[in-house]
């Protein structure tokens, strides 16, 4: 069953669309929303690509390895980006997005 095998990573990038959008979500209500520009830009972004990914472990898609690559890539992007910002929900994304980014990289390389 490939939601069996590739279970922890099918949960961090649950967790991680979770942080995101939440992080989108405080972001805006931030004082100076442009400065956040950027962060929420790689937020939909990465929880975009976190719920696809998910689903396409899950299914045992051909495909999964290759969109785990990206979302591997996009997560460190947005974990890089939201840990340079000193509010909580942007920390609690950087931890979400560096923790997929780590296990996207582990799936992708799976035999």
């Amino acid at each position: 069953m490939p939601h069996q095998v590739h279970a922890a990573c099918i949960e961090a990038c649950n967790a991680c669309a979770i942080a995101c959008n939440h992080c989108a979500a405080s972001c805006l209500q931030e004082p100076d929303v442009k400065m956040m520009a950027r962060c929420i830009a790689l937020d939909m972004d990465c929880a975009q690509i976190c719920a696809v990914a998910a689903p396409a472990m899950a299914r045992g898609s051909e495909n999964a390895k290759t969109i785990c690559k990206a979302c591997a890539d996009v997560c460190q992007t947005c974990g890089d980006e939201c840990a340079k910002h000193a509010m909580d929900h942007c920390q609690a994304c950087a931890r979400a997005c560096h923790a997929c980014a780590q296990e996207c990289r582990n799936m992708a390389t799976m035999a």
